[in-house]
């Protein structure tokens, strides 16, 4: 049956059992596009998410004692079967989330590297011997995985977040259990079924669909969960912060942003405009990284503004299987509603609309706003949408100052052929990444991935969730 019409029903994975919801309740996965019926889902329930933090925790005093090989060898074989599962899982990227086919494919291969990324942590789980100035004293550290990892994960790239905070925990000896998004619980049973396949024991993965607003406290608030790892938004963040402080639970918060983009006069337009278009058009601007500020330096701003708004005029917003379809579906009515919002908004109060601002069914042009002031709800919100500003600076010192004036640090750019202020604002953004002449969205499997401020807590990446996900044991040894 086509992908386009097949009704899906999805169930929980549980102690490597598939099960419906505790009493039988589902929910309705629409596809963005049109908001037709994709799958009906499990509707997880309190009992549904202590079942599975159980068995994460009763399968966790085996699992920890597989071995490096065993662990490595299961990961590389979840990343085989993913090979062989490619257009399945490029398929639901489609038509749950709406990912046009180039952002489809772009997940997908990013989601495999970051499971063989973590193939490579199950050899690294290692501590040091330490100088003792105790006579005949043998001392060391050991590195110990933490127990039940809980992970909560987003809409927009459900792919790449499944696989690296599943994998990763995995990797390091941790048994998981995971609510998804409840707008993307095909893609994560999709990786239940492939983490089943390729060998983990029943237990160590576990997956409940659901309503973060219902469930989601039963899940970061378990006794028995001894970390948590949630990307989404700063307030649901700032909530899970306040949860975990009640039992302790260490955690990674990966949450909204702001992202700038200052571009000095030196800068070269030829290379700038394209890769600004790639930082807040890539999947309708619906990541936390986009770049929703650009500050340019007079001398290229009307330039910059007209070549910006003759490419965002262009961008395909055809078929989602068309290779040159760039802009996505919103992926709900309450996120288009807050666009539609941010942008009458501005231009209410005076704002320039550049280019796009109007809609066609679910999809949002691409939005350029100049004349951006400090009283627009655009200026200093996110808007998780394909909107962003444009500003004016008359000097670099002018660009840094209003970059890094915001509450959020996650991701930030600078173009510049000035090797001295490239680096300057590196050392001085206060933001958690920083990339020079390159667009904001960026990501690696083994960088340290995370913000500051109201953009989070902890870093993600093979080296930062090795740190995260295990505890250092010191022993000594009279001899």
């Amino acid at each position: 049956m086509d992908s386009n019409t097949e009704i899906k029903t999805l169930q929980h994975f549980i102690g490597g059992r598939w099960v419906d919801a505790e009493d039988g309740a589902a929910f309705d996965v629409l596809n963005p596009l049109d908001d037709s019926l994709y799958a009906r889902a499990a509707k997880g329930t309190s009992g549904d998410m202590r079942n599975a933090v159980a068995a994460a925790k009763s399968a966790f005093p085996e699992y920890r004692e597989t071995l490096p090989k065993d662990r490595e060898r299961w990961l590389l074989r979840a990343a085989e079967i993913m090979e062989g599962r490619k257009s399945e899982l490029i398929d639901c990227l489609i038509d749950e989330i709406g990912s046009p086919i180039q952002k489809a494919m772009f997940e997908f291969e990013k989601g495999l590297t970051m499971v063989r990324a973590a193939a490579g942590m199950c050899r690294n789980v290692r501590g040091e011997t330490i100088p003792s100035d105790a006579p005949g004293k043998f001392s060391m550290s050991i590195r110990e995985p933490l127990g039940v990892v809980a992970i909560i994960t987003p809409f927009n790239v459900p792919l790449i977040k499944t696989t690296r905070l599943a994998a990763n925990a995995l990797a390091v000896g941790n048994t998981v259990a995971h609510l998804p998004s409840e707008m993307a619980p095909h893609l994560t049973v999709l990786f239940a079924g492939i983490v089943a396949e390729a060998g983990f024991p029943a237990g160590s993965y576990n997956v409940v669909s659901g309503y973060g607003r219902e469930i989601g406290d039963d899940l970061t608030g378990h006794k028995d969960v001894d970390f948590v790892a949630f990307t989404g938004s700063t307030v649901v963040g700032q909530h899970i912060n306040e949860v975990c402080a009640r039992n302790k639970t260490p955690n990674t918060l990966e949450l909204g942003g702001k992202s700038p983009t200052v571009i000095l006069a030196d800068a070269d337009l030829d290379q700038v405009v394209p890769l600004a278009a790639r930082s807040i058009f890539m999947f309708a601007g619906q990541a936390c990284i986009g770049s929703s500020r650009f500050y340019v330096e007079r001398p290229l701003y009307d330039e910059f503004v007209k070549r910006f708004a003759m490419v965002a005029s262009r961008i395909g917003m055809g078929d989602l299987r068309d290779p040159d379809t760039v802009i996505a579906p919103i992926i709900s009515d309450r996120q288009r509603t807050r666009v539609k919002h941010h942008i009458a908004d501005a231009v209410g109060k005076g704002a320039t609309l550049v280019a796009g601002g109007e809609w066609d069914g679910n999809r949002c042009q691409p939005t350029l706003l100049t004349g951006v002031t400090e009283e627009m709800t655009v200026c200093k919100t996110e808007t998780f949408g394909p909107v962003t500003s444009i500003y004016p600076i008359d000097s670099y010192e002018e660009g840094l100052e209003k970059a890094n004036d915001t509450e959020y640090g996650l991701s930030s750019a600078i173009f510049t052929k000035d090797i001295d202020k490239a680096f300057h604002f590196a050392r001085n953004i206060g933001a958690g990444m920083c990339h020079i002449n390159g667009p904001t969205i960026h990501d690696e499997a083994h960088v340290p991935f995370g913000g500051n401020g109201e953009s989070g807590v902890g870093r993600e990446g093979t080296d930062a969730d090795m740190e995260a996900m295990t505890e250092l044991k010191w022993v000594t040894v009279q001899l």
